[in-house]
């Protein structure tokens, strides 16, 4: 995933050194031969590598042929083989998380603000039961998980 998601940093030019509608119909060749997905794979790596290749200008590509190798790769990738960006999905659950626990950690600061030791106990131990850990201090309270 890292190679396609760096796809953007590549450089156009004024010509193709890489041959990607050849490297493209492989692609839809190995779909073609009774959906020989290792086949595909193999494919896909070797996109990979023109990916390197071309990020190291050790080849240059253009405009048109860079957006074919990249539609080429999306598709494959995360339209027929299924794959999905864990990172992209990571980041987006840990900004969740993290939401929410401000949300409870406000929550608890209003209970101590209005003397409801009680409640703010209880979300604190609650939390802590779960693997958050709350840490008070004098700019607030922040949170690890354990």
């Amino acid at each position: 995933m890292d190679a396609y998601r760096t796809m953007g940093e590549i450089p156009n030019s004024e010509l193709s050194t890489i041959d990607i509608n050849s490297w493209r119909q492989s692609c839809y060749d190995a779909m073609n031969d009774d959906f020989n997905s290792p086949i595909l794979i193999a494919q896909l790596f070797e996109g990979v590598k023109y990916i390197n290749t071309l990020k190291q200008t050790k080849a240059s590509i253009t405009k048109e042929d860079l957006q074919v190798l990249h539609n080429t790769m999306h598709g494959f990738i995360f339209d027929v083989l299924g794959l999905t960006d864990a990172s992209t999905e990571e980041s987006s659950n840990d900004d969740k998380l993290s939401g929410a626990i401000e949300l409870l950690i406000e929550l608890r600061k209003q209970a101590r603000n209005n003397k409801d030791f009680a409640t703010s106990d209880k979300i604190r131990d609650d939390l802590q039961q779960v693997g958050i850990q709350l840490k008070d201090g004098k700019e607030g309270t922040s949170f690890s998980l354990s």
